[in-house]
């Protein structure tokens, strides 16, 4: 009697589990400040925090110049693309960025011209696929950039952090999901 040969199990940890672990883990990283007071942390000041949310600011008006320009190259996925960049848009508002009035499609030119002074926004991939994809990856390296940063700010400015930085692994998923 011959038995039947071993099902092939993947090695390694599913993409799901590894998402669940890296948002749980920031949002952990996020619960304590280090310090008694508001505002303050361990090694930080106010001033670390506002230069952080700056700069958070500016990168989520970087993604949104992004997402306006695959939506300009490829107009076929606005319908796709509009939910992920309102949410980007909402990113931006927490850090104290501002969004153009009315603008539903577009980022404000103060937001495609933060983007392109900070050389975030390229020429766009010509196919929608390798658009998607680039859009993606800018996602997933911004999220990897706010993890990052984590250990460098105070308690509640660490859990918006964490929390967008979960958001927008999220939306590099979504972006690939489908795109096989």
């Amino acid at each position: 009697m011959s038995y039947p040969p071993p099902q092939r199990v993947p090695s390694g940890p599913r993409r799901r589990a590894l998402f669940a672990s890296a948002a749980s883990a920031a949002l952990l990283a996020g619960c304590s400040d280090g310090g008694g007071k508001p505002g303050k942390s361990a090694g930080g000041s106010q001033s670390v925090s506002r230069r952080a949310r700056a700069l958070a600011a500016r990168e989520s008006a970087g993604m949104v110049g992004r997402y306006d320009a695959v939506i300009a190259t490829h107009p076929q996925v606005a319908g796709r693309l509009a939910p992920l960049r309102a949410e980007v848009v909402r990113h931006m508002e927490a850090f104290g960025g501002t969004a153009a009035k009315g603008h539903t499609g577009t980022a404000s030119p103060s937001a495609s011209a933060s983007a392109s002074a900070a050389g975030e926004v390229s020429s766009t991939p010509a196919t929608e696929k390798d658009a998607l994809a680039e859009l993606a990856a800018a996602e997933r390296a911004l999220s990897d950039r706010r993890m990052a940063a984590l250990l460098e700010v105070p308690g509640e400015l660490a859990r918006l952090l964490a929390s967008v930085a979960a958001a927008g692994a999220a939306h590099a998923y979504l972006l690939t999901e489908g795109a096989g």
